[in-house]
């Protein structure tokens, strides 16, 4: 992935985008091949290369008994950051994330949307060079979607890197400089966005690739 890019990982249910960004990350060791963040490998030298990266995995696992102010304290403690700057980065995030008025309230009590926008933070809380998100529109709402694009345009203007997958063709083709199709854990078809779709839509593109099909005027007659 070229530094500086906004990367879409498309495929359909199954395909392995869960499984590839776990072990790109160091979540799940891989039988074969490696990752390198920044140069640094995941597995052989794992505590620098996480220094770099910030992950949402698949599921937001969370310390959920933990209010939002307290998970993100704990998550920059964990990270060896100095207090002044997690609590000075903490409640920026909150502000920004319109999680600000959640107070003391559990994070096991938040919607799915607001545990989704308070894991971005805790990925974004050491201000590393590579956000891997799996899934980050998944649950939320139009408003907070618009915030987190916003947010993540920015990351990737100031130099940042963001890999993220998605269902959602719209999102990717507003937002993706590149883009790569899996299908059955092999990458189908990579490039940069206009490259991949070649002048068509890029749902068109992606239900080719992954040998996708729509229903025949003789099929479901019955509806």
């Amino acid at each position: 992935m070229p530094a500086g890019s906004f990367y879409g990982l498309l495929g359909p249910n199954g395909a392995g985008k869960t499984t590839t960004l776990s072990m790109a990350v160091g979540l799940l060791r891989p039988d074969a091949g490696g990752a390198w963040v920044l140069g640094h490998d995941v597995w052989a030298d794992p505590v620098s290369a996480k220094r770099r990266l910030g992950a949402l995995p698949d599921g937001v696992r969370l310390f959920d008994r933990l209010s939002g102010p307290e998970l993100l304290a704990y998550t920059g403690l964990l990270r060896g950051m100095d207090p002044a700057t997690v609590d000075q980065r903490a409640t920026e995030l909150l502000d920004v994330l319109a999680l600000g008025d959640a107070g003391r309230t559990l994070v096991v009590d938040y919607s799915a949307g607001m545990k989704k926008k308070i894991a971005l933070a805790c990925a974004l809380l050491h201000a590393p060079r590579l956000l891997v998100l799996d899934e980050p529109f998944e649950a939320v709402d139009p408003v907070s979607a618009a915030l987190i694009r916003d947010i993540l345009g920015r990351y990737v203007a100031g130099g940042g890197t963001v890999i993220f997958s998605s269902h959602v063709m719209e999102v990717v083709e507003r937002l993706c400089s590149h883009v790569a199709i899996l299908d059955q854990g092999v990458i189908k078809t990579v490039g940069t966005l206009a490259e991949v779709r070649g002048g068509r839509a890029l749902e068109e593109v992606f239900v080719e690739v992954v040998g996708g099909r729509t229903a025949t005027g003789d099929e479901l007659s019955w509806l």
